[in-house]
């Protein structure tokens, strides 16, 4: 044999010997001789992979040694594959695993951690008294101070633990008072134990009443605290027999089957009166959260609005869906007409049971704190009021800012734009049921931020559209506001009023827009010299520079439509200075917020841009620039042409009264050929050099020719 395989060979045996003599020295018995079986000597290269099997084979009879005892005395039986550790139930687990899947994880609630988190503070309180550490006291009183506002800012009750711990701090400092004033105390323990005693005479305070409550009967008031944050117990699920599966699929509609709504965890939700005021206190803390769906609060607000019994639990569930529909998309250009609608029929309801119950009302600035769980009645309350905490008029100014912002947003060219038109009826009765209830509460400045609501929506329109406006059919005597048509008997009349209430208030802004509508009324009725009067007394051309932009948008419109009120008046002249100044600057739908201004070398930024459209105005408010450039440039001719021709010197014409209009005149004197006039502009240019040339008759039929005459009032 070659010395190489003789070597591999000799290998083998010698580690089959020493298997044979381990084997043989853990038995007790003797065992039988058996047949050796010569064995192939095995190559060099193969080796490795006979040594890794042999210690392996050999690990796992090393592991049965009990068992190797037995087997030696009996034939070699085939043994049966080993399941794997990994598959369940494959033998190759612990006990203890056995014994670990037994035991249920206990999932608690943040309430019960709260709650057990109070308890143990309370006890590490109780200790550190007990030993006089008033370092360790007010941390663990400053920690259950925290629990606490966090419990009652979900709306549940003062726990009494925070109410023990109150009283036996108490106790403590005045048992610590009554010592030996005279014994030394550590520097940080006296002031911890002096800070201490500002803390808990300001919770004092706070909890009056409920420690009270507490020191009467304190078993009593944990009895009543348990019961409080036990859940409403659960309707037992009624058992129906099954039917038919054609009956099934048929879907009878006449039984009255009822749905429950399904929260998470598949529990149903039950929506009572004695559960309204809990479902409304969690619908609160939810909203404004992230992954909050707006979409199901507000239907659990609906439900809750037919659940509600009381005028009080009413008004609560009106407030919180009000506001629930106002946020329900706020990423959106405008509010859907649908949720609008729906707004405004329960502003309108909320506003009815305030007028019809003058013992409820809703306040901006309650100065106390009332439990939000409990109901409240007129009974109860000081004074006989109810002082909910809310806000109407917020509600009326968002109202009608989502409806003006629908506006911007639709196109004005369509027929929905003319639909959405038609919602501007019922906001006005809104408005003025909003009017009535604040004059009957006597609520000075809401009733003239809705006095000004109310005048920006009937001070640019005619006297037919303010009359249709004003025959709202759902007010009665008792709803209706003091100022209506009925009382003013016109239009003019009643904007007139409205300004009249409107100078009486301290706001200085509601005062000049106040001034700006009636001169803007004054000026569409042709009252010239009135409008004039009003505009150079009050100074505003002075100080509207550094008013609010919305403020110069209604200047500039009130100071365009009094221009075409002096050209309707046939004072040219006055026409001509009054729209100078707004025609010069070559912006003039920028300056009306008709449209965007697109400068050549200066860009917008997104939020700029975003700006400016949101105080863009409605196009069913715009004026017609087009007639109101007709005008000017009219007006200019007629007071240039004669000017230009009773000069001599050239150094005198070249001194304008109208820069713009000059400028347009010396450029079509600079056309060799004119055609025939196409716009406003070309018939005006045409008619000022035939003036200039002395045709009259000509230039009369080129002005009266202009289709834009068409739109002028009276004409």
């Amino acid at each position: 044999m070659s010395r190489f395989f003789k070597t591999a060979a000799d290998t083998d045996s010698s580690s089959e010997e020493s298997d044979e003599e381990l084997l043989s020295s853990g038995d007790d018995t003797p065992a039988k001789p058996a047949a050796v079986q010569q064995k192939t000597p095995m190559s060099q290269f193969l080796k490795t992979a006979g040594d890794s099997s042999s210690s392996s084979s050999s690990s796992d009879s090393d592991s049965d040694d009990s068992d190797s005892d037995d087997s030696d005395d009996k034939p070699a039986a085939v043994q049966k594959p080993r399941p794997s550790t990994f598959l369940v139930g494959g033998g190759g687990g612990r006990d203890d695993d056995d014994s670990s899947e037994d035991e249920r994880k206990v999932v608690k609630s943040a309430k019960d951690k709260r709650i057990e988190e109070m308890q143990a503070i309370g006890k590490s309180i109780d200790n550190a008294l007990r030993i006089g550490d008033w370092v360790a006291t007010s941390n663990d009183f400053d920690k259950l101070a925290r629990l606490v506002e966090r419990q009652t800012n979900v709306s549940e009750p003062v726990p009494p633990y925070w109410l023990r711990a109150l009283v036996t701090v108490e106790n403590a400092l005045t048992a610590t008072k009554e010592k030996d004033p005279k014994k030394k105390v550590n520097a940080s323990n006296s002031r911890a134990q002096n800070g201490m005693k500002q803390k808990v005479k300001k919770a004092t305070k706070e909890h009056e009443a409920l420690l009270k409550t507490y020191n009467e009967d304190p078993e009593k008031f944990e009895r009543d605290y348990i019961q409080a944050l036990a859940p409403p117990p659960v309707a037992p699920r009624e058992v129906r027999p099954a039917q038919p599966a054609g009956a099934a699929a048929a879907g009878q509609a006449g039984e009255t089957d009822e749905f429950t709504t399904v929260g998470r965890g598949g529990k149903g939700v039950q929506h009572t009166v004695e559960t309204l005021f809990k479902d409304l206190a969690q619908v609160n803390e939810n909203r404004g959260k992230k992954n909050t769906d707006r979409a199901e609060q507000v239907r659990t607000l609906e439900k809750l609005l037919t659940v509600a019994v009381t005028t009080y639990q009413r008004i609560r569930v009106l407030l919180a869906l009000i506001s629930a529909r106002f946020d329900y998309n706020p990423a959106a250009s405008h509010m859907p007409n649908d949720a609008w609608l729906a707004a405004q029929k329960e502003l309108d309801q909320l506003v009815k049971i305030l007028i019809h119950e003058p013992t409820y009302s809703v306040e901006e600035e309650v100065n106390f704190e009332y439990d939000e769980l409990l109901e409240r009645s007129p009974t109860t309350e000081e004074g006989g009021i109810v002082r909910i905490r809310g806000s109407v008029i917020s509600f009326v100014d968002r109202l009608d800012d989502e409806f003006t912002r629908s506006l911007q947003n639709i196109d004005p060219h369509g027929t929905e734009y003319i639909e959405r038109l038609r919602d501007e009826k019922v906001l006005y009765k809104t408005i003025c049921l909003s009017q009535s209830y604040f004059e009957h509460a006597a609520r000075d400045e809401a009733l003239a931020r809705v006095l000004m609501r109310r005048l920006e929506h009937i001070y640019y329109k005619p006297d037919a559209v303010v009359e249709a406006l004003e025959q709202i059919p759902d007010i009665d005597e008792t709803t209706r506001p003091s100022l209506s048509l009925q009382t003013c008997e016109k239009a003019q009349s009643l904007v007139h009023s409205i300004c009249i209430s409107l100078y009486k208030t301290s706001n200085s802004l509601l005062r000049t827009r106040a001034m700006l509508c009636h001169i803007y009324s004054h000026a569409l009725h042709n009252d010239f010299y009135t409008a004039r009067d009003m505009m150079l007394m009050s100074h505003l051309q002075e100080n509207v520079h550094s008013a609010d932009v919305g403020t110069q948008i209604l200047f500039n419109r009130t100071v365009v439509q009094l221009g075409l009120c002096a050209f309707r008046c046939g004072l040219i002249k006055e026409s001509q200075s009054t729209l100078q100044d707004i025609f010069a600057t070559q912006r003039v739908k920028e300056l009306l917020a008709q449209g965007l201004h697109q400068q050549r070398y200066s860009t917008l930024t997104p939020e700029q841009e975003k700006a400016e459209r949101i105080r863009q105005m409605p196009f069913h408010m715009h004026i017609n620039t087009e007639l109101a450039e007709a005008v000017f440039l009219v007006a200019s001719m007629l007071v240039e042409i004669p000017l230009l021709a009773s000069l001599d010197t050239e150094e005198a014409r070249r001194k304008a009264v109208s820069k713009s209009f000059r400028r347009l005149l010396d450029h079509a004197n600079r056309q060799v050929f004119n055609g025939p006039p196409e716009n406003t502009r070309d018939h005006i240019m045409q008619a000022s050099k035939a003036l200039q040339d002395g045709e009259w008759q000509r230039a009369r039929d080129l002005i009266q020719s202009i289709a834009i005459w068409n739109l002028m009032p009276e004409s």
